[in-house]
């Protein structure tokens, strides 16, 4: 398996394992990445800004996952892990350590904090970002756009 930046040709892979994941945990509703207007162009959204990136897991030239690193409303020491989505035929190996340990190398070269939003019932999820540093908030920050998820974390990335 490869750990590469989205190409333009990955868009409709990944905006497909994102919608299936979604799916999968009742996230296809109002209020959550189902609605971004940038799921079927994440390379143009995240190739705009040097402080921005997303990144895809591939193997045998097929996309099996990404997620992505982008500011954080308009603080500008905080960023956010974005759409962080793997099929289900390799959770549990290992590979979403490494894809989240190079998004957040990327992410301590410009931020001081990431913060990330997802749903309780992704409870596998959940654990992972808390086994990883990330510490469970009361509430969101002020400036979520995804106001129908319901667990948010942030870690101090210095």
């Amino acid at each position: 398996m490869n750990i590469r930046r989205i190409h333009k040709n990955d868009n409709r892979a990944i905006e497909q394992i994102i919608r299936s994941c979604l799916i999968e945990f009742g996230g296809n509703r109002a209020g959550l990445a189902w609605e971004d207007d940038s799921l079927h162009h994440l390379y143009e959204y995240y190739n705009h800004s040097d402080n921005q990136a997303y990144w895809v897991v591939e193997e045998d030239g097929n996309i099996l996952g990404g997620c992505g690193i982008a500011p954080f409303g308009n603080e500008g020491d905080i960023c956010e892990l974005q759409k962080m989505y793997l099929s289900q035929s390799v959770r549990g190996n290992g590979i979403a350590s490494e894809l989240l340990n190079t998004a957040l190398d990327f992410a301590k070269l410009h931020y001081n904090k990431c913060y990330l939003e997802t749903l309780q019932n992704m409870h596998a999820a959940n654990r992972f970002y808390m086994k990883n540093g990330f510490e469970l908030l009361d509430a969101p920050l002020a400036g979520s756009e995804h106001f129908a998820c319901d667990a948010w974390y942030i870690k101090e990335l210095i």
